[in-house]
């Protein structure tokens, strides 16, 4: 195995992008915009070439091949035990085996923030570097290069290294603390965000049950206290129209809700409604499926409540 070079810093290297999803294509492509040199893998090496064919830069054929080639890192895969799995598991030793000492991991996927501790410390141990950068704002802010970008890092130098590379993909670019952070504050925001709709689908429910229009409904919490980010936008635009094409899967909503759950568990605290709410959209996900936008949950909660006890 040929030896990698020495890389010490982020600045003129190449970046890998492990993941080209959904959320990944987009990110990836406003790299090579922003005209960084970058190396992309896939577990279908199509997509990657597609990629390539479409958008510009390299495809890795192997981790390997990755790791000689870039001291930075992205990651944008479905679980942190993906992450985990691609960087020490994976084939010949998984990527951490091939990366130069100094190199950066950036885990921008939705991880469970206390996995993402363990890995940190198990690279830092090999000489690796780590810093979490989950990402809120979905597909079309993906596009835009303007995501909310939360930077888990501990070491204010990490974070200065990670954020050239984060800021050519989002807008809001904020450190939140320690490794982990980032994560723990992804899964936390995003429980809010399921609660605040999964409220207000139980009201339209009862609403409707007892005759209001949920048209109606909806103009009158935007005006009052019960207005959140649902009331403003995705239930006018996806539920009242029965669209239901918001682009979040419900699969993912259910697991970054499921997140907040066990790390409140892990720590220690007894939360009661993040239990209820981290139920009620697995519950959701089992009757519909998770590939289902997340939007469709409120159709298995109206058919739950209306069942006889």
């Amino acid at each position: 195995m040929a030896e990698a070079p020495d890389l010490e810093n982020t600045a003129g290297g190449r970046v890998g992008f492990i993941g080209i999803g959904n959320m990944g294509w987009p990110m990836a492509a406003n790299l090579v915009r922003c005209g960084f040199q970058v190396s992309v893998y896939d577990t279908d090496p199509r997509r990657s070439a597609r990629f390539v064919d479409e958008i510009g830069g390299q495809a890795a054929a192997s981790l390997a091949e990755m790791g000689h080639s870039c001291n930075t890192v992205v990651t944008m895969l479905p679980t942190g035990g993906i992450v985990r799995h691609v960087m020490l598991e994976a084939e010949e030793g998984g990527l951490a085996a091939h990366l130069a000492p100094g190199a950066l991991l950036i885990d921008m996927s939705s991880s469970d923030p206390l996995g993402t501790r363990d890995l940190g410390e198990t690279l830092k141990a090999r000489g690796l570097a780590m810093v979490d950068a989950p990402v809120s704002g979905g597909v079309p802010r993906a596009c835009e290069g303007t995501l909310t970008i939360m930077i888990g890092a501990g070491e204010a130098s990490l974070a200065a290294r990670a954020r050239p590379v984060l800021e050519a993909m989002g807008r809001d670019v904020m450190e939140t603390g320690p490794l982990g952070s980032g994560h723990a504050m992804k899964a936390l925001n995003n429980y809010v965000a399921a609660a605040g709709f999964a409220a207000a689908a139980e009201a339209l429910i009862a609403g409707r049950a007892f005759g209001l229009d949920p048209a109606v409904m909806i103009d009158i919490m935007n005006v009052s206290t019960g207005r959140n980010f649902s009331t403003e936008n995705t239930i006018r635009s996806q539920v009242l129209t029965q669209d239901f094409a918001s682009g979040f899967a419900l699969a993912l909503l259910a697991k970054d809700v499921g997140i907040a759950c066990d790390l409140a568990k892990g720590i220690g605290l007894d939360l009661p409604l993040v239990e209820a709410t981290s139920r009620m959209w697995f519950e959701a996900r089992d009757a519909l499926g998770g590939t289902k936008d997340h939007t469709e949950a409120i159709r298995a909660w109206e058919t739950a409540a209306r069942k006889e006890p």
